[in-house]
């Protein structure tokens, strides 16, 4: 069978079922090696003596065999899910071109060549070339030439589906020599603190052995998966194998506090911050494993922190191998129990980037490892924008530093307060971006597009006429800022002492004196830029593409 009939027979969905089933996999090498441990906990409290001693030791060797191969499953679901998301690229590209060759009036063959059919009648319609006016080739020479064209860029599609088997092929193949080796080999002498430059982190990565990198994962992962600069195939694997312990340490921490006595609000309130949570972390968990599909990619959890309102990164499709990938910061309230919410939105950019440009790969990452405001009064302050900036920047570095080919076009995206995280980033330290967008925006932290270190061009906005954030704009008389500033003090550096300011955090990105560019959006609220009737989405996806 060629390589055309191939393609247009492969199903991806097969591909990525097979992935589905290998984290299976994995679920049950962690079921075996809780086992193991529980078997060993039981044996030391029953059972002395040396013979008690040699089955404890087996019982610990099996379980540490068992664990050391823990990424493999998840390693092999990433090969497979990304095999998928090239040959359904690749079979996008081929259907779109032999649409144009069957418009153009033009054959293929069973061997993916173009022809021109001796005999072709011309459909009603425009024309070019010397027979006829625009439109349409009617010229042999230049039938000739459109089907030489066209045949290119079967073969593009078709190359790009032979890439995709031979890598896989290869990643599959290391694995299965890596198995027959052995998974034990000594640790790396050093390791980059927490917050380490992405450089620096990139250059000790490519350092290491295979081998140091899988013990990393499975040894070090709460290290390994917080690292910008490690890629994000190795950082998915190494907070997945967390997300036990993160559930079990909050559900440790819940029976703590329910064992107080006298129990007080604190404890009641504390109890329910770990309820939403563990809800939150349970509702991740579920997408993790959910089966990918063409609108739902794979998602790669690139950082999890359950502490306090709980942290979390997670792209849908896999970063460091797309041609585009869009950042997406959310605002105040985010926290992990809306993760699920707010990854939908980031989603919903991604697909219709691929509805614009099926040929093309596109990651959508929701970025919230910050602490978001919980309140009003504390979403006056910029201080945990502030906080956030310099994480962020070191996240945009290392998604450049990790990328595959050539570089990928970076969107980063911010909503709300999120988009004064993400002006705060441009402005203090510099983003790893080619365009940056605002929606719902109070302010960006500066009050011209060219503060933000990118081309005022790749810096746009967007507020709808209906969106709340628009309360906060003038008209305000100075005298009743006063009055509010002599009221409530603690709003008084930010209401009075900035009275030039359209909005609490500069300049409206959206005033032309800003000096970025303007997309539009119908009346949808603060949170419907992402509805699906809304132009805010389909504007928020061509700049994702670069249109």
């Amino acid at each position: 069978m060629s390589g055309y009939a191939r393609l247009w027979t492969t199903d991806p969905a097969t591909w990525e079922r097979a992935g589905v089933a290998w984290r299976g996999v994995g679920a049950l090498v962690d079921r075996r090696a809780a086992g193991l441990s529980a078997g060993a906990t039981g044996l030391r409290e029953s059972w002395a003596g040396a013979a008690a001693g040699a089955a404890g030791d087996r019982l610990t060797g099996l379980r540490t065999e068992l664990v050391s191969v823990s990424p493999v499953p998840i390693e092999v679901d990433q090969v497979l899910a990304e095999f998928a998301a090239r040959l359904r690229r690749a079979r996008a590209r081929l259907a779109d071109v032999v649409t144009r060759i069957d418009a153009a009036g033009l054959g293929i063959d069973r061997d993916g060549r173009v022809t021109v059919p001796a005999t072709t009648p011309v459909p009603p319609g425009p024309t070019v070339g010397r027979e006829g006016g625009p439109g349409r080739v009617t010229r042999p020479a230049d039938r000739a030439a459109e089907a030489a064209r066209l045949s290119t860029e079967v073969g593009d599609a078709l190359a790009l589906a032979e890439a995709a088997d031979r890598e896989a092929t290869a990643r599959l193949g290391a694995l299965t020599t890596a198995a027959r080796a052995g998974w034990v080999t000594p640790p790396p002498a050093y390791r980059p603190p927490p917050g380490a430059d992405p450089a620096l982190v990139g250059r000790w990565w490519a350092g290491l052995t295979p081998a140091q990198r899988r013990w990393l994962v499975v040894h070090e992962p709460a290290r390994t998966g917080g690292l910008d600069g490690v890629p994000a195939t190795a950082r998915d694997q190494a907070n997945r194998l967390l997300l036990d312990d993160h559930r079990d340490g909050i559900l440790a921490r819940r029976r703590e506090l329910l064992r107080r006595v006298p129990r007080g609000p604190a404890e009641l309130v504390g109890v329910a911050r770990l309820d939403a949570t563990l809800a939150g972390l349970a509702t991740l968990a579920d997408r993790l494993a959910a089966p990918d599909t063409a609108d739902a990619p794979r998602a790669y959890l690139l950082g999890l922190d359950p502490a306090g309102d709980g942290r979390t990164v997670v792209a849908l499709g896999n970063p460091d191998r797309a041609d585009r990938v869009l950042t997406y910061v959310p605002g105040m309230t985010a926290d992990l129990a809306d993760a699920d919410g707010e990854l939908g939105r980031a989603a919903r950019v991604a697909a219709r980037a691929t509805a614009l440009d099926p040929g093309g790969e596109t990651a959508a990452v929701l970025w919230l490892d910050y602490d978001a405001p919980d309140f009003v009064h504390e979403a006056y302050r910029a201080r945990q924008a502030e906080d956030a900036a310099a994480g962020l920047h070191r996240f945009q570095e290392g998604l450049r530093l990790t990328h595959e080919g050539p570089p990928a076009r970076q969107t980063v995206l911010g909503h709300s307060y999120g988009s004064l995280v993400v002006g705060t980033a441009a402005r203090e330290h510099g983003l790893a971006a080619d365009a940056l967008v605002f929606v719902g925006s109070p302010g960006v932290g500066v009050d011209h597009a060219a503060d933000l270190r990118l081309p005022p061009g790749q810096v746009w906005a967007s507020t709808a006429t209906d969106d709340v954030i628009g309360l906060v704009r003038p008209p305000v008389e100075l005298a009743g800022r006063a009055a509010v500033g002599a009221a409530l003090p603690w709003l008084a550096g930010d209401v009075v002492g900035r009275p030039d300011d359209d909005l609490w955090f500069g300049r409206d990105p959206t005033d032309p004196g800003f000096g970025g560019r303007v997309f539009p959006s119908g009346r949808y609220g603060h949170t419907g830029y992402w509805e699906p009737a809304n132009p805010a989405l389909d504007g928020m996806a061509r700049i994702v593409v670069g249109r």
